[in-house]
This record gives C-alpha cells, sequence and structure tokens, in this order.
C-alpha cells in the first residue's frame, strides 16, 4: 500500500530531518576518540579498555546495518528513523551519565546500534521520498552531512572537553537530537512501499553472527596479528555463517535482506567502487592524523586545525558535486575524483620527518577534492537504478560495506605500517650504525607510512578501470522503475 506523494513533499524541510540526524550519528563517532586519554583518566583504567568506547560503537553500527532493509519495510522508515534518532538522543544522555567505564562501554554500544540504523535509513529516505531528479543533490547533500561531522569533530570535541568536561560530548546531543526528532515528526512525509513481511529468523541470526565475526576479526587483526589462530578462526566462521546467508536470502520468499539488488550490474560496478573509494578515504583519515602526532608531536587540537581546511574542502565540494552530476552523468566525475585522489595520496607518499603542515594540508585537499567528486556519483550510480522498493536493502549493504571496509581498511594498515617499520628499522640499523635509536625510529615510521600511502595509491589508480564499465551501462532507470516488488 502506497501512501502520499513524494513530489508534493518539500524538498528543503525532508533534507533539514535528514541532514540532523546523519549529523549527529556520525559526529559521535569523531568526537570520542579525542577523549580517550581524558576517559582514562576519568575512570582510572587503561587504553586497552577504554578503545572499546570507541569500537564497540562501531562494531555495533556495522553489525546492525543489514536489517536495516527488514525493519524499514516492516514499520516505515519514517518510524524507524524516528525511533532511532529518539534512541540515539536518550542513550547520549545515559553516556554523559555513566559511573564507571563498563557502564560507558554498554551505553555506546547501544548508541552504536542507532547510529547504524540511522546512516541506511536517512539514504533510503533520500531515493523513497525525493523526486528522482533531484536525487543526485540530495545525496550530495546527505553525503555533506557524513564530511561534516569528521571535519569539525575532533576540533569541537578538544574544544569543548578543555572548556568543560567530557560528559558535554554526549549532552551536546540532546539539543540536536530533540530539534532532529522535531523535524522528523513535521517534514518527513507518512508513506509505505511494500506490505509487511514475516521475519526471517535464522537469516537476522546469521548476518548478526557473521558480520559481528568479521567486524571483530578485521577490527582486533592488527592486534592480534592476522595470521594468529583467532583471527583466522573468526574470520573463516564469518564467511562461512555469511555465505549460509547469502544462499538463504536467495531462496527464501521473504529474504531479511534482498540481495537481488545485485542483478542490476551498475549496481554491483558502482559496489566495488565504493569499495576502492572507502579504502583510499580510510588511508588518509589513519595515516595523517597519525604521522602529526607521532613523529611531529603536533597535540590532538593541533592535528585537528592542521586538517580542518582539507576536511571542509571536501565539505563544500559534495554540494557543488551534487548539481554537476545532473550535467556530467557519474563516469566524468568518478573517473576526475579518482586521479584526483591517486594524486594526492601518491604525494602524500613522499613526506620526511619535517614535512611542512602546509604540505600535508594541501594535498590532503586534493585528496579529499577526489573524495567528493567520486563519493557521491558512485553511490548515485548504482542506487537510481533500484527499483524504490528495494532502495532500503541496497541502501542496508552500501552502509554494511562501508562499515565492514572501514574496520578492515584501518586493521590492515596499522598492520602493514607496522611490518614495514620494522624492515625500515632493521634497514636503518645496518646502514647508519651512527645515529640515535629516536631517530632510527623517527625515519623508519615515516618511511613505513610513505609505504602504506603508495599502496592506497594503487588501489585506488585500480578503480580507473571501472569507470568505463559505467559508460558501457549507461542510465537505465526506467526498467528500474517498473520492477516489481
Amino acid at each position: 500500500m502506497k501512501t502520499s506523494s513524494s513530489n508534493s513533499s518539500a524538498f528543503w524541510p525532508i533534507m533539514f530531518a535528514i541532514f540532523f540526524g546523519n549529523f549527529l550519528a556520525i559526529l559521535s563517532t569523531n568526537t570520542v576518540t579525542v577523549a580517550l586519554p581524558v576517559l582514562m583518566d576519568h575512570f582510572h583504567t587503561d587504553l586497552s579498555a577504554v578503545q572499546w568506547t570507541l569500537a564497540g560503537f562501531m562494531l555495533a553500527t556495522g553489525t546492525v546495518a543489514p536489517i536495516v532493509g527488514y525493519l524499514g519495510d516492516r514499520f516505515t522508515y519514517k518510524k524507524l528513523y524516528l525511533f532511532a534518532l529518539i534512541g540515539f538522543t536518550l542513550v547520549s544522555g545515559l553516556c554523559a551519565m555513566a559511573w564507571d567505564i563498563r557502564s560507558l562501554i554498554v551505553f555506546r554500544v547501544l548508541q552504536g546500534i542507532f547510529s547504524g540504523l540511522i546512516m541506511p535509513t536517512t539514504m533510503t529516505i533520500v531515493y523513497q521520498v525525493i523526486p528522482r531528479e533531484k536525487q543526485a543533490f540530495a545525496l550530495s547533500i546527505w553525503s555533506l552531512s557524513m564530511m561534516l561531522a569528521p571535519a569539525f569533530g575532533p576540533t569541537l570535541a578538544g574544544w569543548l572537553i578543555h572548556m568543560f568536561s567530557w560528559k558535554w560530548l554526549f549532552l551536546m546531543n540532546l539539543p540536536i537530537g530533540a530539534a532532529g526528532v522535531i523535524a522528523v515528526i513535521l517534514f518527513i512525509p507518512k508513506y509505505r512501499l511494500t506490505s509487511t513481511k514475516s521475519l526471517d529468523l535464522p537469516g537476522f541470526i546469521a548476518v548478526i553472527l557473521g558480520s559481528l565475526s568479521l567486524l571483530i576479526a578485521f577490527s582486533e587483526g592488527g592486534v592480534w596479528g592476522w595470521t594468529s589462530w583467532t583471527t583466522i578462526s573468526l574470520i573463516f566462521a564469518g564467511l562461512v555463517i555469511l555465505a549460509w546467508f547469502v544462499r538463504r536470502e536467495l531462496t527464501t520468499p521473504d529474504p531479511l535482506l534482498n540481495l537481488r539488488v545485485f542483478k542490476y550490474s551498475r549496481y554491483t560496478i558502482s559496489i566495488a567502487l565504493n569499495c576502492i573509494i572507502t579504502i583510499s578515504l580510510y588511508s588518509g583519515t589513519f595515516l595523517a592524523p597519525v604521522f602529526l602526532q607521532t613523529i611531529q608531536q603536533a597535540s590532538a587540537l593541533t592535528t585537528g586545525l592542521i586538517l580542518l581546511p582539507s576536511s571542509l574542502t571536501m565539505a563544500i565540494f559534495m554540494p557543488i558535486t551534487g548539481k554537476l552530476y545532473e550535467r556530467l552523468g557519474p563516469f566524468k566525475l568518478i573517473f576526475a575524483g579518482l586521479v584526483l585522489i591517486g594524486i594526492g595520496t601518491w604525494e602524500m607518499s613522499r613526506m620526511s620527518i619535517d614535512t611542512s603542515h602546509g604540505y600535508i594540508t594541501f594535498w590532503m585537499a586534493v585528496r579529499n577534492v577526489g573524495i567528493a567528486l567520486s563519493s557521491m556519483p558512485t553511490l548515485n550510480a548504482g542506487m537510481e537504478v533500484i527499483p524504490r522498493d528495494w532502495t532500503g536493502h541496497a541502501s542496508s549493504i552500501n552502509n554494511w560495506l562501508r562499515q565492514g571496509l572501514g574496520s578492515f581498511s584501518i586493521g590492515l594498515f596499522t598492520s602493514i605500517l607496522g611490518i614495514r617499520t620494522a624492515s625500515h628499522l632493521a634497514d636503518l640499523k645496518a646502514s647508519a650504525p651512527g645515529t640515535t635509536a629516536a631517530d632510527w625510529e623517527q625515519q623508519a615510521f615515516t618511511l613505513g607510512v610513505n609505504d602504506v600511502f603508495t599502496i592506497a595509491t594503487v588501489i585506488a589508480l585500480i578503480g580507473l578501470p571501472c569507470t568505463f564499465l559505467l559508460l558501457r551501462k549507461g542510465k537505465k532507470t526506467a526498467e528500474a522503475a517498473t520492477e516489481p516488488s
């Protein structure tokens, strides 16, 4: 049963309501990172315990993403978004009231669950409510909310902790969340595209267990070692469970996650490109702060200020890309974006210990312009061929893979950085015996960072041939619009 018409809905009020929730969900991922040392001191605990306030949040976010399609079809996406936003806001208050590190970790996991519901739900609303001719621009606004949060998050967190306390990292969510709830009630229209389906309980359990196994392995693989029994066992178990899940979802009449969206080849190509762009994105967001703080001894606040211009550059280019998409289409934007990502990442692989902050800011900005030009067109190129009834499942898969690849990328880059640093350290000790140990370590770490950026450059350039497949497929939105649910 379908109710209401998206064509009669006001564009900006709807995007205002979507922007609030998405910004809030992403912001809480970035602010807590800066607070880890403060939380260690406040709760009198060590880093291994405190880091679970971040890791638990990320694991919960990635684990819940695959079930958004079912929940949205079952309860409607407006109700799901409203529920998630209210829950996120209330749990933020609980985080501020945490009495020990265990309670904070539990509340952060709950917060991550609601955050994992918000992101794919808001993307789905864009494709189900916004008219097709405005969807590219709408997705650029949706993406902008995701980019502004990491741009301002570390700086805002540093200021709040300095002026008040760590509790304000969560208390600030209360008024923002309340405003978002009001906006959703007032501006998101009521609608339903599909009839209620029964819950695929075996599939639900399988996707939760499989996702959790892989996410834990990807998050901790760098610490445990990628060849350790624990890591290998979790990866094997996760792959086996998810393989069974995929087989079941393709045969059951009421799948929890409709994997039939992959029959649209353009969507499948966009997923592959999105994976490449996600890995490239995380190489910079992970390595640049590590280099600045470890080698150049910059504080967290200083690091945030150094990287702020490049983040703002990406945020500025997001809505511009939305407008350019309407005239140029996805191919030219994605190709140009991947070229800029490749050039910027290559230049970041040529750093030395005394590399200027201006150099880092400029080439990170070049990378981020490339990400802005390519990320939204990649998402929209795939999503615009998906039938409206299936967009919830397609966006769930997008966010599921992005979250998993984010965890995998950080773990993989951490491992490669450690291996290459150790290799360079051994070479330096053999070739420069008179140098101090501190100089060896700094130089070896810098060379290790450069090696990882070089690998990230190759990964970005691998995406260039894939863009030509988008030309061959062309736009097939007409057949998607008539696809039966």
